[in-house]
């Protein structure tokens, strides 16, 4: 495996920037995630290190050595596609097998024979390897595509979204499956993905991509508790963020935050008071995930009044949508607890919980976790 080094990326197609000034660091054996809406430049970025595309500017090394005009064949990497792109009228066997009989690669047919049971086995295909893939499912297509790519031993592996076209269920477990051939393997991975479930199970480092630039590089840990702006909060979670205006007030010597949404007042925890306090801002933008929004189903004193506008089911939860005057509150309730459309609901917000932003660069600024471990330091 090898330590990937990608410096000041630029890619253009006419007069579109598709990737501007790009860069990071796969460390050897790492599964590093590229993030981001379609559109973001992920995909571009992975042919780039392929050798499939040629950048503008910048450079990409392998081990301290340029690949920029090194041909993508002579690079030694292992691509993985969305649309398996197996042979149709190969079996699975010499699917597997083919990497091993290219000029680049040959191997004597023994040693193509001994490593093709090798991987079939670790992904669970032996007893299909005489098979057509017309004759295989969508989930031992992927594994038969990913045994493709890990009967030789490359420089690092590509996968651009291979999960894509599997339904929720077989994710999952491919999900797993993935992790369990990197922790046992000791692969270095550089994995395309849109699905944030997928960039947080599988990457010991995501980096987050939006229109050609990298918004933050962080575990997953990092990036949905402290997110570095507020697009990257919006990106992860079950439920999408609520993002509210707040008002920072110096009430009887201590700083607070009062939220017009809600008219009233919030203590806040004395390291995020402090860190607010110090930036000299008198508005800020607060993050609230669902597990910071409570709710109730009749009045209480410092509950919002709003109304029920959509539901989305989502197993044994539902997502609800709620229309106050101050805006929509997004938050999930369990299923057994389903309102109707147009039903009232009171909420309230846990602002020590929150997520707090610039209102004007929407940049993150401090946050609950961030806080917990200073003031456990103290």
């Amino acid at each position: 495996m090898a330590k990937v080094t990608v410096e000041n990326l630029t890619k253009k197609y006419g007069k579109t920037t598709a990737v501007r000034n790009i860069s990071f660091d796969l460390e050897d054996n790492e599964f590093f995630v590229l993030f981001g809406p379609a559109g973001a430049g992920k995909t571009t970025i992975l042919n780039m290190i392929a050798g499939i595309g040629d950048p503008d500017e910048g450079r990409i090394c392998f081990d301290g050595q340029s690949m920029n005009f090194i041909e993508s064949s002579k690079r030694n990497v292992a691509m993985v596609f969305e649309n398996y792109a197996l042979y149709p009228h190969l079996t699975i066997y010499e699917n597997i097998a083919s990497s091993m009989r290219t000029k680049a690669h040959r191997e004597p047919e023994e040693v193509i024979d001994r490593e093709v049971k090798r991987i079939a086995s670790l992904l669970r295909l032996e007893g299909l390897l005489d098979r057509k893939p017309s004759q295989v499912s969508n989930g031992q297509k992927q594994r038969a595509a990913l045994g493709r790519a890990m009967v030789r031993k490359p420089n690092i592996f590509l996968m651009d979204e291979p999960l894509a076209h599997l339904d929720a269920k077989l994710r999952n477990a491919m999900r797993k499956e993935l992790k369990a051939m990197q922790d046992k393997l000791q692969t270095t991975t550089l994995y395309v993905t849109h699905d944030y479930a997928e960039a947080m199970s599988l990457g010991d480092r995501i980096a987050v991509i939006h229109q050609g630039e990298i918004c933050q590089i962080g575990t997953a840990e990092e990036v949905y508790n402290m997110p570095a702006t507020e697009f990257v909060a919006r990106m992860f979670g079950d439920s999408e963020i609520n993002i509210l205006q707040g008002v920072l007030r110096r009430e009887d010597s201590t700083l607070k935050l009062v939220l017009p949404l809600s008219n009233r007042s919030y203590e806040l925890p004395r390291h995020t008071a402090e860190v607010l306090e110090a930036s000299g801002r008198k508005q800020v933008d607060v993050g609230l995930r669902s597990s910071a929004v409570r709710y109730s189903w009749r009045p209480e004193e410092g509950y919002v009044k709003g109304t029920v506008y959509t539901m989305e089911p989502l197993g044994n939860k539902v997502e609800l949508t709620v229309k106050t005057e101050g805006g929509a509150v997004r938050l999930m309730v369990p299923v057994t607890e389903t309102p109707d459309v147009d039903e009232t609901i009171y909420l309230a917000f846990d602002v020590s919980g929150g997520i707090y932003f610039d209102s004007d660069s929407k940049e993150y600024i401090v946050c609950q976790k961030e806080t917990a471990g200073k003031e456990g330091k103290r």
